[in-house]
């Protein structure tokens, strides 16, 4: 779990919570202080040897870390036996305890127990000594502190709180009505999403109606900033589905009508030329010969194409089968030879400085040195990255690409920039998602055959280059909308920043 900023904090988190925050760092300024192990006393439970069979599926119910919820708790994911509890340190708490997740991913969040239950090690039961100390008002303390636990106990993978953190942790000694009234303004905050600022003493209403007022049109303004993101993200998508399909040019094939025969405006002809030209390579032995590429059936075609334009696969297209690249172990020290990272790729767009050093020796005329023109493409990384591709325009000979992913090179008289297109599409990366495989979720694989087999639909060679020039108009006027989207989020960023700050102070 890595560290977050107060700010992301906040846009993830409930108003009510970051209301509640504002509230108790209020209180601590205008009231006496007391550790909270001096207000509550504090108690976690056991885990039951999960060897023995005999101390599971009994009736009482037994809760772990990740089913706290910020609410009311009535029901347990498992249960354990009267010998279970016997022999453990598992202990039964009472209906309307208040626990705390002290460990994994849901640390800091708290629960109030609709039944009788007991609790695994990583949750802490809280009670409070005296009635002095409303329940309710203890609840809203810890989700108002969570972000303070975390930060505070941060060390490994994920956040550990223990008990003596919770119990060295400042407390306002508030009266019992207040206590109440603070708790119930909470509630009801997060319940409707309005303020009855009738419940709380005017002193602490500036505050808490200034940040209120703020954070609510905020959060608007943030849910629209994404809406917005979504809508550029889905625009770009259409763009490329019109262009790969053929319909950002509907226009110029009227004015340049299919001439049977002429690559220019025959994809069918282009097609066969390029085949020609490859035939070539290999009988001059340039190129190696390779197993013959299936057939293209009905039913795996896409979507229709232009009458001028031709379905083949990519292998077709591409000089030589795809390479994976090779991983040598990094230095820490400059060296004569750079490897990129998959980060170099994962935008989409090539990122020189996404690199690093090797201390290895690779031959001048190794294939893993890559030449300006070069596609890229990734054949593992999460689900959502796999298959990404970028065009290496660097120069000749300045990195090699590691064997997490593949290079392929456009033969002759096929667009770099309009086979990036139809790579990056919706269509191309769903299918790059639906073939890859691997032992692990998270790394999934495409293979070279997954690449050599991808649909391509391919226009006549001066359409091609039409089809790229519109792409790049179109796709220049959204980066203008997005660079206004994140400007409005930096200013939005800004003036959270600015009401947290007055808020708090």
């Amino acid at each position: 779990m890595g560290k977050i900023s107060y700010s992301d904090h906040v846009k993830k988190s409930d108003i009510s919570v970051v209301i509640a925050e504002i509230i108790f760092q209020s209180l601590k300024k205008t009231h006496k202080l007391l550790p909270l192990s001096k207000v509550v006393d504090t108690s976690s439970g056991g885990t039951p040897s999960r060897t023995n069979q005999s101390y599971y599926g009994g009736e009482i119910p037994w809760l772990k870390s990740g089913e706290m919820n910020d609410s009311l708790i009535s029901q347990a994911e498992e249960f354990i036996t009267e010998e279970g509890l016997s022999n453990s340190s598992a202990k039964i708490f009472p209906k309307g305890t208040l626990l705390v997740a002290m460990y994994g991913a849901t640390a800091g969040k708290t629960g109030i127990l609709d039944i009788d239950a007991s609790t695994n090690q990583a949750v802490c039961a809280v009670t409070p000594k005296d009635k002095s100390t409303n329940r309710d008002f203890l609840f809203w303390f810890f989700r108002a502190n969570r972000f303070y636990f975390i930060d505070i106990s941060r060390g490994g993978a994920q956040p550990n709180i223990s008990q003596s953190v919770i119990g060295n942790t400042d407390f306002p000694i508030v009266e019992d009505k207040l206590q109440k009234n603070i708790a119930l303004f909470l509630s009801n905050l997060e319940e409707t999403k309005e303020a009855g600022y009738s419940l709380i003493p005017p002193d602490l209403c500036q505050p808490v109606k200034l940040a209120f007022d703020y954070l609510s049109c905020l959060q608007k303004l943030e849910y629209e900033n994404k809406n917005q993101t979504n809508i550029v993200s889905k625009l770009k998508q259409a763009i490329l589905q019109e262009a790969i399909a053929g319909q950002l040019t509907a226009e110029w094939r009227t004015q340049n009508p299919m001439q049977k025969g002429n690559p220019d405006t025959d994809a069918a002809a282009l097609l066969a030329k390029i085949k020609s030209e490859k035939q070539r390579l290999i009988a001059d032995g340039n190129l190696k010969k390779e197993k013959p590429l299936a057939e293209i059936a009905i039913d795996e075609i896409p979507f229709s194409i232009p009458d001028s334009w031709i379905w083949c696969r990519l292998g077709d297209i591409i000089k030589e089968s795809p390479k994976n690249g090779y991983s040598p172990k990094a230095v820490s020290h400059p060296t004569n030879i750079k490897t990129l990272k998959l980060g170099a790729t994962t935008s989409g767009k090539f990122n020189p400085d996404e690199c690093k050093y090797i201390d290895e020796y690779i031959a001048p005329d190794s294939f893993l040195w890559l030449k300006k023109n070069d596609i890229l493409i990734q054949r593992s990384n999460s689900l959502d990255y796999v298959g990404v591709s970028a065009i290496y325009d660097g120069e000749d000979n300045q990195f090699i690409y590691p064997d997490l992913m593949m290079k392929i090179q456009m033969m002759q008289n096929v667009s770099i920039e309009f086979s990036y297109l139809l790579l990056s599409s919706q269509m191309t990366r769903e299918y790059f998602r639906s073939l890859a495989k691997g032992a692990q979720k998270s790394m999934p694989k495409i293979n070279q055959g997954v690449v050599l087999n991808t649909l391509f639909a391919l226009p006549p060679l001066a359409e091609q280059k039409t089809i790229v020039e519109k792409v790049d108009k179109l796709m220049n006027i959204i980066d203008r909308l997005e660079q206004q989207i994140k400007h409005r989020k930096q200013l939005a960023e800004n003036l959270m920043q600015t009401v947290l700050r007055e808020a708090f102070e």
